[in-house]
């Protein structure tokens, strides 16, 4: 939808929409059992929901491509991804208050473990320990480069945020992340002219710092991706004229959020804290954006059952957002990540949207196959938030 058109459409009202962004929602079945992870797991409340709601099949970005996060959720957020498109690196360093100066160029890191032959063995280190990692991190605090400000800060389990800081720096370089483990990490290469000395600093940085993590197993080695500048982003409250909250865990969903407008609100304690959080603030904010990660986590692992577990613990909290009230409930995922791949796919992601003005669709469960009987059908995820309008009566009619 056209976010002018959006702007124009909005009026006030008092409903309430509440968003859960299930991270990775979507799975495929494995061959012992031809279920996939939504068909496995106990999930009766979302079941019981879908029968009463308008549900269906999103798209991310669109057929056959394989998102991220970040074009996952902008996408919900309704914002095309195609025009939108946010490096990973802001958004890790925007989730952790890291100032960004026009100047800098931000790059996610991830710790991850080398073989003797250089070769990438785990791309995350075991998801090694926030206090580990953040030791790890004074080390790569040492690295001198001429050129540019080395600035590293740590964010949560393997990640981290390289930010070099300089006059004439271009953010148009190529991840070091291979996505793919038995081969070695990528030299870093310049996609134009400008960014040719960010592709040298990047290569220097890496050097050094493999050197420096060379005894510290399993993260012993890095890679960086998501090379980006500051963006300018439409304001998500301008738009949809909605006082927009946050609630997510990890720092890179709350910069995202933050960039798009939103206030994120603190809740560390996962899913009970966050429904809590909800609940103390509910007359403050008319939108709520909740990230549940879990899901994505168990799936990036290749863990089936984890990731069915997950399932049923968000399943089990289901009633108590119903609870609180909201005039729009949507379950979504940013993208699917089956456990069958551990790895993040282009496969369409279920979602449901509750609200009074539902019609009672075929789909009677949660999962891949029966939501294709859904009234969405197959559908671009940036259409959620015009039907989250519509439901929630913000939208005014279009035209005579």
């Amino acid at each position: 939808m056209d976010l002018e058109l959006a702007r124009q459409l909005s009026q006030p009202n008092t409903t309430k929409i509440i968003l859960c962004v299930l991270d990775g929602l979507g799975g495929l079945p494995r061959e012992s059992t031809l279920r996939s992870e939504l068909e496995q797991a106990d999930v009766q409340n979302l079941d019981r929901l879908t029968a009463r709601s308008e549900a269906g099949l999103t798209f991310p970005v669109g057929p056959g491509i394989t998102p991220g996060s970040g074009p996952g959720h902008l996408a919900l957020f309704g914002y095309d991804p195609y025009k939108f498109d946010i490096g990973r690196g802001v958004l890790e360093a925007v989730g952790i208050d890291f100032d960004l100066g026009p100047n800098d160029v931000a790059a996610r890191g991830n710790f991850c473990t080398l073989d003797e032959e250089g070769n990438i063995t785990d791309r995350r280190a075991g998801r090694v320990a926030t206090e580990i990692s953040s030791k790890l991190v004074e080390r790569l605090r040492s690295i001198k480069l001429d050129g540019a400000e080395v600035l590293v800060e740590p964010v949560r389990e393997h990640r981290f945020v390289l930010v070099l800081r300089g006059p004439g720096l271009g953010d148009l370089v190529t991840t070091t992340d291979p996505q793919r483990v038995g081969v070695p990490p990528l030299r870093a290469v310049a996609g134009d002219e400008r960014s040719q000395k960010t592709a040298a600093l990047v290569n220097q940085f890496v050097a050094e710092a493999e050197a420096l993590l060379k005894d510290a197993a399993p993260a012993n080695g890095l890679v960086l991706r998501g090379f980006a500048k500051y963006p300018e982003l439409p304001q998500f409250p301008e738009i949809w004229g909605l006082r927009a909250a946050a609630l997510a865990v990890y720092p890179m969903y709350r910069g995202l959020a933050k960039l798009a407008g939103m206030e994120p609100l603190a809740c560390p304690g996962g899913l009970e804290e966050q429904i809590h959080v909800i609940r103390q603030r509910w007359d403050d904010f008319d939108y709520f954006f909740v990230h549940y990660k879990k899901t994505d986590a168990a799936g990036e692992d290749g863990d089936f059952e984890a990731k069915c577990h997950a399932l049923t613990e968000f399943d089990a909290r289901l009633p108590e957002f119903l609870n609180l009230g909201a005039d729009v409930l949507m379950i979504a995922g940013d993208h699917s990540t089956p456990s069958l791949m551990a790895a993040h796919s282009w496969h369409p992601v279920p979602f449901l949207l509750h609200s009074k003005y539902c019609r009672e669709g075929n789909a009677q469960r949660f999962n891949e196959q029966e939501l294709l009987k859904g009234s969405l059908g197959r559908f671009p995820a940036v259409d959620v938030m015009p039907l989250a309008m519509a439901h929630a009566m913000r939208f005014q009619k279009y035209g005579a």
